[in-house]
């Protein structure tokens, strides 16, 4: 089993809808730029050669803590027991970065047959990403 673990350090960037014009479909700069993050991140973790087998997925999005919180609700933020259950959704914060890795550690989604998705908080907003896969 190969294991490639790294970190997307900030904010995530949840995937918007993109726009569509008589033009064609456009990505909104936000996602389109936090795609290109992922890309940079990602490439400085790459293997030699981009994976072919089917990948199992995991990432955890660390969200900003937000500073309403009391000390109490903080602490318990901290400690995972309180999770953000705010907008965005994960499925749209997963999204972007699954973009993003594409044709840099793989060749498409497509591949991604197990996904694993948890949004926590921190004082370090970042997303933690694994990939798992076996070689034939």
């Amino acid at each position: 089993m190969n294991v490639l673990t790294f970190e997307i350090p900030g904010d995530v960037q949840a995937q918007q809808r993109p726009r569509v014009t008589k033009f064609g479909t456009f990505d909104p700069k936000e996602s389109k730029d936090y795609k290109s993050f992922v890309r940079l991140v990602a490439a400085e973790h790459a293997p030699e050669t981009l994976i072919t087998e089917d990948i199992k997925l995991s990432i955890d999005v660390y969200r900003k803590i937000p500073k309403s919180f009391s000390k109490k609700k903080h602490q318990q933020a901290v400690d995972g027991v309180l999770r953000p259950t705010t907008k965005p959704d994960i499925d749209n914060l997963v999204k972007g970065i699954k973009d993003g890795l594409s044709k840099v550690l793989w060749h498409d989604d497509s591949q991604v047959t197990e996904l694993v998705a948890r949004k926590l908080y921190s004082d370090n907003p970042r997303a933690e990403v694994t990939i798992e896969w076996q070689e034939k």
